[in-house]
């Protein structure tokens, strides 16, 4: 096993069993994982075909893997994590997921958008799972969300070659009757929704 498989190994068995995981070592785990995806090697990329910037069904259940861990099911979803997710959906060219990645990412975020905000959020199991849907816990106006973190997300957005079609469905309900919010409007410039 080499270093970086022994690295990755302990890193998933942190956040999977230890009391002391929490969202830096999922971003540390989420990193060998984005490094993966560029290069197309790497333990996340073991025992496989697996060619550089593509983004299959492993990699999301990967990521899958890495943010519903137990041993930070409690946390939300960290800056850091939420960072890494932009950088791998960005490194990603070529998807063969059939949408796993992007269903996830967009519930992550607003994991995370939510709880920076100081709203009350699900375990990550709840907010991570597909079998439940996502308005049934994330905000679904602006009201309470922090405007710094909708920045944030604004500006991590702000001219990808990617449109996470769910993330922008998600963040724009959010959005929606805060007219009186000037953020709304230039958040929701950012998407062409072809209306």
């Amino acid at each position: 096993m080499t270093y970086h498989e022994t690295k990755f190994a302990e890193l998933i068995r942190i956040i999977e069993q230890s009391p002391i995981a929490n969202g830096d070592v999922a971003a540390n785990a989420l990193s060998v994982l984005r490094d993966g995806v560029i290069t197309g090697e790497g333990p996340t990329a073991e025992g496989r075909v697996h060619f550089s910037r593509s983004l299959d069904g492993d990699d999301a259940n990967w990521c899958a893997r890495i943010l519903a861990a137990p041993g930070i099911d409690d946390q939300p979803v960290s800056r850091a994590e939420a960072q890494l997710l932009f950088a791998i959906d960005e490194a990603a060219a070529e998807r063969s997921d059939e949408g796993a990645f992007d269903a996830l990412f967009a519930r992550a975020l607003v994991h995370h958008a939510a709880a920076a905000s100081g709203l009350p959020v699900p375990s990550r199991a709840v907010a991570l799972s597909s079998d439940i849907a996502i308005e049934d816990w994330a905000p679904t106006q602006a009201v309470g969300v922090d405007s710094e973190v909708l920045e944030w997300i604004s500006s991590q957005m702000r001219g990808k070659r990617r449109r996470n079609t769910t993330l922008m469905s998600v963040i724009t309900t959010m959005l929606v009757g805060a007219a009186t919010l000037p953020l709304a409007q230039s958040f929701t410039s950012l998407f062409d929704f072809g209306i």
